[in-house]
């Protein structure tokens, strides 16, 4: 099997960055999600209608005692079998879906940039 390498994009990091210091405990629930994809997994439910292979995966927010389904929300996509990119992440308690549009745009901008943030 390939070795999968996750990127992230800038909003993903920066509102995981928000998050963590808001929810501690949520760091452990996005590194479980970055285990179970670069293990080859394909955690979560396709998101239609996006013009891209782009997933949803709901997480449990254990620092707001909430469970999955007022948890967390990660959003990633594979750009390459080999490849995936980490798009946005936002608890659902404070934050609704991100639109189709929102999920175009930040993926149009990651593609247009070089990246220097990866991990393996």
């Amino acid at each position: 099997m390939n070795k999968i390498r996750i990127e992230f994009s800038n909003q993903f990091l920066k509102e995981l960055r928000r998050i963590v210091r808001k929810y501690p405990q949520a760091a452990n629930e996005v590194e479980g999600l970055l285990e179970q994809l670069k293990q080859g997994e394909r955690p979560g439910d396709k998101i239609p209608n996006v013009g891209y292979d782009v997933q949803k995966v709901r997480l449990k927010n254990p620092s707001a005692n909430r469970g999955k389904r007022g948890g967390l929300r990660a959003i990633y996509y594979f750009q390459r079998a080999e490849q995936i990119v980490m798009i946005a992440i936002y608890s659902k308690t404070e934050q609704e879906d991100i639109s189709i549009e929102v999920i175009r745009q930040i993926i149009d901008e990651y593609s247009s940039t070089s990246r220097p943030d990866k991990t393996e």
